[in-house]
């Protein structure tokens, strides 16, 4: 039997420091919301492929639908050879996301291209040149998206010079976001505005109710395109299927990824049909984008939503969780914020000196993953523990999860 550990040392051999991993399990199989060793010790999923497994892992539906398409055919680029498992994946997710109006939707790998594509037809669209994110935003690692993620270690650091004419607003508060016009940007220089509904790796953080409407109208008085980064508040995360219909926002644009395909590299920019059609021919695309096991996997994923009511779902594990993280809140003086939206929640840990209290946030990490609980740390101190189980996780494994952190905050609170 091979060992975690005999794994671990030849990881150290031949993959790079770089490449980091939260925990040094090595995984056998998954399935639904557990998670398996090479020991054979099962662990309960609270991290979702950092929330790729909304359906959960190895759903029948989708493993039937990624064998099915495989043993038609792998791959011929939809850029030589179209094919029908792309073609109708687009119609449903333009039917699918928010806005009346006409769409179109291109495939391409991964979150960080999808964000790459969407400022390139922006800017194409605008003839504009800047692009604003947010304080505390994350939007991927390449130099681009990179430069659009606002925290420096361990994502942009050593690693510049960075794209040029990327802005970073105050996120949450609409008249600081109205003033960084003034003081940080024109809006005759503003391709986009790009938002993630709720801030994922800057810390699990929802604005107030009235903030993005105001920016979308701002966007709109001004020409600005409004772009809806959904990769990881997206595919019913938060209660519905896309974050931004909490708030009725239609973006211009929007970005898609993660669960959209169940762990198969897909990702899909989708927006105003006059926008997506303004790139000249050949401006945009990819040899593997619409890759169509990818495809095949995201339309089985699309009918597990419609047919497992997983977006009603979502709503009872957000409740679940609100609830009990309210208690924590009460009860734990560590506890001093209870972040996020719907099923997309995390407690931020803070000391009585109002620190943050990223030494015990690890600690409640490695508690959890000890006695069998994946967990997540993020935000820009590392100071909060975020959970993004899979929609399909059982009652049972769920409670079980949540006294897991519980005891972990015991241990932790000093």
């Amino acid at each position: 039997m091979t060992t975690n550990q005999e794994l671990h040392d030849l990881r150290s051999k031949v993959i790079p420091n770089g490449h980091t991993s939260s925990t040094t399990c090595y995984v056998e199989s998954a399935k639904g919301a557990i998670v398996k060793d090479v020991e054979g010790k099962e662990y309960i999923d609270f991290a979702g492929g950092i929330a790729v497994m909304n359906v959960g892992h190895s759903h029948p539906k989708v493993v039937d639908a990624i064998k099915t398409q495989a043993e038609k055919f792998t791959h011929t680029c939809f850029m030589v050879h179209p094919y029908d498992v792309a073609v109708r994946l687009a119609d449903r997710l333009c039917k699918l996301t928010p806005g009346s109006f006409e769409k179109k939707a291109l495939f391409v790998n991964s979150g960080a291209e999808a964000v790459e594509n969407a400022v390139k037809i922006a800017r194409y669209h605008t003839k504009r040149p800047g692009i604003v994110a947010f304080e505390n935003a994350y939007h991927g690692r390449t130099c681009l998206t990179m430069t659009m993620t606002s925290k420096v270690k361990p994502y942009k650091s050593g690693f510049g010079p960075f794209a040029p004419e990327i802005y970073h607003a105050p996120f949450g508060d609409f008249e600081a976001f109205k003033n960084f016009f003034i003081t940080g940007i024109d809006v005759e220089n503003t391709a986009a505005v790009v938002a993630e509904p709720v801030q994922g790796e800057g810390g699990f953080i929802a604005p107030p109710d009235d903030f993005f409407p105001q920016v979308a109208a701002f966007c709109k008085e001004h020409g600005i395109l409004f772009v809806a980064d959904e990769i990881q508040s997206g595919m019913g995360r938060t209660g519905k299927m896309f974050a931004m219909e909490h708030w009725g926002i239609e973006p211009d644009l929007m970005t898609v990824a993660k669960s959209l395909a169940a762990g198969m590299p897909l990702s899909a920019v989708v927006g105003k049909k006059e926008i997506m059609d303004s790139v000249h021919a050949g401006g945009v695309g990819g040899t593997y984008g619409a890759n169509p096991v990818s495809c095949a996997a995201a339309l089985a994923v699309l009918d597990i939503f419609e047919e497992e009511n997983l977006l009603e779902k979502s709503v009872k594990i957000g409740e679940k969780l609100t609830a009990t993280f309210g208690v924590w809140k009460e009860k734990f003086d560590i506890v001093s914020e209870v972040r996020g939206l719907g099923a997309m929640r995390g407690i931020a840990l803070f000391n009585a000196d109002g620190s943050p209290a990223a030494e015990q946030a690890k600690q409640l990490s490695k508690y959890c993953y000890d006695n069998g609980l994946i967990t997540l740390v993020c935000g820009i101190h590392g100071n909060v523990i975020r959970v993004l189980m899979p929609l399909v996780i059982e009652d049972k494994q769920l409670q079980r999860g949540l006294d897991i952190m519980e005891g972990g905050l015991a241990e932790v609170t000093y």
